[in-house]
């Protein structure tokens, strides 16, 4: 079988070694030049000669590529909307040439071994907007504490082929982030649990429009999978009307109404504690009404209880949006069978991802974060909402900017004006930032650097403040990525801790 990859990526590289593997005839094209190559995709490109494979076109992509090809194997970061790979793409339609992800190509190889091997592993699969490698990487921890063996790969890396070859024995689970991207060319994945953590605006150029930008993340779901839905976002509950999955579980963070929902109560009787909790069957309650009932229809709504997992604050990763991403995590867990108590264990013991809404030092009591993976107003809204305190004081005060990907930006002015005491600009965008927020009553401030907003963050907090680093765009205008922007927000985090005769926290 003639099998052409599209694109030198991780991804890319991952199905030219598993394709070659396969015994099938492999080239290779990328439609940068080789003086356009970036250093990562040399690496790749390296990896693609070892495997054996010497038929690697730059540049420009030519119809004749499609010459003895039976199947086009396409990168997540090549968009089908955009030239060339648009143009390409539809001749490759007209010649009938089926396209695939690579996660379309692992989920036929775990099809295959299931037949062959009668492997039974589980497979749960995650997306969302915002949140998806906290999510991923508890999921995997609550599996391991659990006692299965786990591999965990996709858009969190490595490569899900990648893992599956280099693999010495296949796991119990496997935990795959997904993006919209991987999902778009990806047709047979039936995975046992899944979850939409949530969506908002991203990725717009990549996908054309929000419908088809859901309509990729939906494609998560299989026919035996069961789902797990955010019912606090709109756009995902509202993908359970056209799911034909096996079944479907909620979570969010208001106490839960259906049975098998997780979600959060609030105890007012107990001094205003928030619970992690579970609805669950109140048999004692059901055996009762069940003795007293005069017809059927008195059973029609059965009555629940709230099961008490953990309380919130006994999760070591911040914010409500981070409860939310917890509860979604033990919900798939536990919907593959796995018991409930190790999984607690795990939560207690996860500390979350760098530079995602994580506490990077506290300075005459004003609490330093971290969020440089915001990069789209979805995950500073969430960082926001999450770190804010309804109905007290706005404390947080918002370092934000950079290259906006040409995002609109007014959703934030709701949350910044109940939770944010004041917002620093920086980066290319800031005037459009500021833009969307001039009604909010809040001070704006602009800084010419990031380690100057720390400095003017700095001035304006008092103790028991928090400085929020969640800039809602990406980094490049500014920063080589969102780790040297984090990096350039804790050197001056460290400077300002020098300067004051302290040591950060």
């Amino acid at each position: 079988m003639g099998i052409l990859v599209l694109g030198l990526g991780e991804s890319g590289a991952a199905m030219v070694r598993w394709c070659v593997t396969q015994g099938a005839k492999v080239s290779v094209a990328d439609t940068r030049s080789e003086n356009q190559l970036s250093e990562n995709a040399k690496k790749y490109q390296q990896q693609v000669i070892d495997a054996g494979v010497s038929n690697i076109h730059l540049g420009g992509l030519s119809s004749d590529l499609l010459n003895g090809i039976n199947l086009i194997a396409i990168s997540p970061g090549l968009s089908p909307l955009q030239e060339p790979i648009q143009s390409f793409l539809a001749s490759a339609a007209e010649k009938e040439i089926p396209v695939w992800s690579e996660i379309e190509f692992f989920a036929q190889a775990l099809k295959a071994l299931k037949d062959e091997q009668n492997y039974a592993g589980k497979v749960i699969a995650i997306t969302g907007t915002n949140g998806k490698t906290t999510a991923t990487s508890l999921t995997g921890l609550l599996c391991e504490r659990a006692g299965m063996k786990v591999a965990v790969a996709g858009n969190i890396s490595p490569a899900a082929l990648d893992k599956l070859l280099d693999i010495e024995e296949l796991p119990d689970v496997w935990v795959l982030e997904l993006s919209s991207f991987q999902l778009q060319h990806t047709y047979s994945l039936d995975a046992d649990a899944a979850t939409v953590l949530n969506i908002t605006q991203d990725h717009l150029d990549w996908h054309g429009d929000m419908q088809q930008y859901i309509a990729a993340k939906a494609r998560i779901f299989g026919e035996n999978t069961i789902a797990v839905l955010n019912r606090d976002d709109e756009a995902v509950a509202g993908m359970a009307q056209n799911l034909k999955s096996l079944r479907v579980i909620t979570f969010g963070v208001d106490a839960p109404v259906e049975e098998d929902a997780f979600g959060i109560f609030h105890d007012t009787a107990a001094g205003g504690i928030d619970w992690l909790v579970w609805a669950e069957p109140d048999l004692e309650a059901l055996e009762l009404k069940t003795k007293r009932r005069r017809k059927k229809s008195d059973l029609d709504d059965e009555p629940l209880r709230l099961k008490r997992l953990m309380p919130a604050d006994a999760l070591r990763i911040k914010g409500r949006h981070n409860a939310s991403n917890a509860l979604a995590a033990i919900a798939m867990a536990s919907s593959i069978g796995l018991p409930m108590s190790p999984l607690l264990h795990g939560l207690r013991e996860y500390e979350g991802e760098a530079h995602r809404v994580q506490s990077v030092s506290i300075i005459d009591g004003v609490e330093y974060i971290d969020d440089s993976k915001g990069t789209n107003v979805g995950a500073t809204l969430a960082a926001l909402n999450g770190l804010g305190d309804a109905g007290q004081r706005a404390k947080i005060i918002l370092i934000a900017g950079g290259e906006g990907k040409g995002q609109d930006f007014s959703p934030l002015a709701d949350a910044v004006a109940r939770h944010a005491k004041a917002v620093i600009l920086i980066g290319r965008d800031a005037p459009l930032i500021k833009q969307a927020l001039i009604n909010t009553q809040v001070p704006l401030v602009d800084a010419s650097a990031l380690d100057v907003a720390v400095q003017e963050a700095s001035k304006l907090a008092v103790s028991g403040d928090l400085i929020l680093l969640s800039p809602a765009c990406a980094s490049f205008d500014m920063f080589k990525d969102y780790a040297h922007r984090a990096q350039v927000f804790i050197d001056a985090i460290n400077e300002l801790a020098t300067l004051n005769g302290q040591v950060s926290a």
